[in-house]
């Protein structure tokens, strides 16, 4: 079973220089968690979310995708609101955020592995509590820990502030995602790659970094791994990182390389399982780039596509990262060992 912590909002998405907004169920790890589900896991999205028509809007989509959401005992404040704008189908947003949860107790038992990231582990107060859960299960060493940090500039001040908390969660994690974009906004002197080559040396034993139209860079102790975008329809990037960890995390399991048991076997996965799980979180990404908002694609969508993905001759989807589309360049290669 996953468990996921974290935000749950309405995205109110809306063309630049329109006034038209529409509401779409979103939050990062609500996304991450509701991907999840349509996959055919088994997942809880311990979240926070208010008494009002938005929240029983986001609280009844989540469920009908497969979801067990956990609320918390205080939903006396409004369902949080991010406004996403977008411009030849990639999204800026602007948060209207409160981020609080009760103190999380210990995971049950069949859980296999926690993920968490974006604003639950930034904003305070609830920040604190999601960390202080991490480092208990890190501790307990029955899980695998997946963090993703999907930066939002505009809530975390300075990169110079932020770099240390993130860095930090990195530590506690067994699984990284990461986009280019977020890295870049932290570490504007350095290239991705070598960022992710440093955060492995934290402790996690998998760090991946999305490069948007570039494809993805994935790294473990052992093996380099280079592999362009999926080819799609582009309608929007709403969604798009958070289906791509969803499709990421389903792959592990798949590969039986989630739990705290099979840590180790996770960190000397070898190539063709590596790049089999990294393809299909693109495809995964991919899809949803193809529809408006953040609508993962179910199991039996992603079968369906996994035949005819290769073949499309259609835009390079983005995966969560870099704002321009660009077809893979020739510098992409399969794999190699490190």
């Amino acid at each position: 079973m996953f468990v996921v912590v974290g935000e749950a909002l309405v995205d109110l998405v809306g063309q630049r220089g329109s006034r038209t907004l529409v509401a779409h169920p979103g939050g990062s790890p609500a996304n991450v968690a509701l991907g999840l589900a349509r996959l055919g896991d088994e997942v809880t999205l311990m979240t926070r979310l208010g008494r009002d028509a938005l929240g029983e809007m986001v609280a009844a989509h989540l469920r009908a995708g497969g979801v067990h959401v956990e609320s918390g005992t205080d939903r006396s404040t409004s369902t949080s609101l991010a406004i996403a704008t977008l411009a030849a189908g990639i999204a800026t947003y602007d948060f209207r955020i409160e981020w609080d949860i009760d103190a999380l107790e210990p995971l049950p038992i069949e859980t296999r592995c926690l993920h968490t990231g974006s604003l639950a582990t930034a904003l305070t107060p609830g920040s604190r509590n999601v960390e202080d859960l991490m480092e208990r299960e890190q501790r307990r060493g029955r899980v695998t820990i997946s963090y993703d940090p999907n930066v939002r500039p505009a809530l975390l001040g300075s990169p110079h502030h932020a770099r240390p908390g993130i860095e930090r969660l990195v530590g506690l994690s067994d699984v990284v995602k990461v986009s280019d974009e977020d890295l870049l906004w932290l570490y504007p002197d350095r290239r991705d790659e070598d960022v992710a080559r440093e955060w492995l040396g934290r402790g996690p034993a998998l760090v991946v970094v999305t490069r948007g139209g570039r494809g993805v860079h994935a790294v473990t102790a052992n093996l380099e791994l280079r592999r362009p975008a999926q080819p799609i329809d582009l309608v929007d990037t709403v969604g798009a990182g958070d289906s791509f960890t969803s499709g990421l995390l389903d792959g592990l399991r798949r590969a039986d390389l989630i739990g705290g048991s099979r840590r180790a076997a996770l960190a000397a996965v070898d190539e063709s399982t590596l790049l089999s799980v990294v393809d299909a979180a693109a495809l995964v990404a991919a899809i949803t780039c193809s529809r408006p908002g953040a609508d993962p694609p179910t199991r039996t969508e992603v079968d369906a596509a996994a035949d005819t993905a290769r073949s499309s001759t259609t835009a390079t989807a983005p995966l969560g990262g870099s704002r321009g589309i660009a077809p893979p360049g020739p510098e992409l290669e399969q794999g190699r060992q490190r």
